[in-house]
């Protein structure tokens, strides 16, 4: 399925781009396969947080073609039990721990194929047991990349490990829902989806309550927000989230992520 004429692995790490561990990864890639297009998803994962490398992953995987290779390490675990795993789905190739970063992502595809990644003969040497993303993971992208066989890097499995993803629930006539990521604006992106939202409001007025503060209705964009002023709208990722015009709904709301937020639907007077 992978793409050998035009091959592309990204990359998403918690690794930052102080150190040399996303290049290390990139030299073993174009070591092994110089034709490869890699790019960077991100790197700024914060350290250790699988769950929003989850998200960010699912946000992003399936803007790109067919056959990509997604090659994704947040890996707390690294040189523990935990599997190195490959999973082939209907339309892309998922590498790296098998910790549940690939929950959210997965939870959108047809899984085809799984593997543990044994095989020896794709890896150096000497494997580091704090540097997996260089010496299994990134090897075994670039050889997929060439059309090498998922088979052929371990025995298969039939599941693998996943992370707790929650879902907005009714509560006491109220769609209860948290805030499941906080990108780089401050922005704060709910678990709530146009969908789950409809359901509810079926075209009726609604409340958003967030910490102390409460906003009525949706904004169609940032640009109908006012300066200090939180709204709610949906974003590109199809969540809704909470967002103050040219300023940080995280530090001025003081919310973090995993805090609440709720739609309450206002009925209409006669």
């Amino acid at each position: 399925m992978a793409n050998r004429k035009w091959p592309i692995i990204t990359l998403l790490t918690d690794f930052g781009l102080k150190d040399p561990y996303v290049a290390s990864m990139k030299g073993v890639i174009l070591s092994i396969n110089p034709q490869c297009t890699l790019v960077d998803i991100t790197h700024q994962v914060s350290p250790h947080d699988i769950r929003e490398g989850a998200f960010i992953l699912a946000q992003t995987y399936p803007t790109f073609p067919k056959g990509t290779i997604h090659l994704s390490v947040v890996d707390p675990g690294v040189g523990s039990a935990r599997k190195p795993i490959l999973i082939v789905t209907k339309n892309y190739f998922f590498a790296g721990p098998d910790n549940g970063l690939f929950t959210i992502a997965l939870k959108a595809e047809t899984v085809k194929q799984a593997v543990v990644l044994t095989n020896q003969k794709f890896f150096p040497s000497k494997i580091s047991s704090t540097f997996h993303g260089r010496d299994i993971f990134a090897p075994v992208a670039a050889y997929v990349s060439l059309g090498v066989k998922p088979e052929s890097f371990g025995p298969s499995i039939k599941s693998w490990h996943e992370i707790p993803f929650p879902d907005p629930a009714m509560k006491q006539g109220k769609l209860i829902g948290e805030i499941v990521h906080v990108d780089a604006f401050g922005n704060l992106v709910s678990n709530i989806d146009y969908k789950n939202l409809l359901k509810v409001s079926k075209g009726r007025p609604f409340l958003i309550k967030i910490g102390k503060r409460t906003m009525r209705g949706l904004k169609k964009g940032y640009w109908e927000g006012k300066k200090n002023e939180p709204m709610a709208l949906f974003g590109s990722g199809g969540y809704l989230e909470i967002s103050i015009r040219e300023g940080n709904a995280q530090k001025i709301l003081k919310v973090k992520r995993g805090d609440s937020i709720q739609v309450e639907v206002r009925e209409r007077r006669e």
